[in-house]
Formats: structure tokens, C-alpha cells, sequence
């Protein structure tokens, strides 16, 4: 089974960047969605933004994606990094 997650980029050089996806950062290639700006939701699937994403729909999956794993301070997401200001 194939897993794509919206993660919001924090960065971008080029066709590189990085994105945080609950507080955990990724390094994510954009060669796929090089209209990304800072600040947008992309869908990353093994290192590679696969599109844009919508900011509600993004923010409610991530909703869903913690309700199904458990709380971020005790579940498998517990003691992610925090993005850089």
C-alpha cells in the first residue's frame, strides 16, 4: 500500500525544498509541482511532492491522519521536531 502525506513547505531552492509534516521535516523534491510556493500544502510520497494540495483539505486530513494514529504527545508522532521561525 502506497501513502501520500500533505506536508507544508518551508522551503524551496529550485526543484528542492523542504516541508514539515506535523512538525517533522522532509526534505521533498518539487520537480513535480514547480508552481509550489512557500507556504503551500503538497502531497509527498516517498521524498517527491506528487501535487498542490487545498489548505482545509490538508489540515483535515492531517485531523484525521492524528485521530487515527493517536495524540501527538503519546502516539507515533510524539516528540516531532518543530520548523524553523
Amino acid at each position: 500500500m502506497c501513502l501520500s502525506v500533505p506536508a507544508k513547505l518551508i522551503e524551496k531552492d529550485g526543484v528542492r525544498g523542504r516541508a514539515s509534516v506535523e512538525g517533522n521535516i522532509v526534505e521533498v523534491n518539487l520537480s513535480l509541482v514547480p508552481d509550489a510556493a512557500l507556504g503551500d500544502y503538497v502531497l509527498v510520497h516517498a521524498g517527491l511532492a506528487i501535487q498542490r494540495y487545498d489548505a482545509e483539505e490538508a489540515e483535515e486530513t492531517l485531523r484525521l491522519l492524528r485521530e487515527a494514529l493517536g495524540s501527538a504527545d503519546t502516539g507515533p508522532w510524539a516528540g516531532a521536531q518543530t520548523p524553523p521561525p
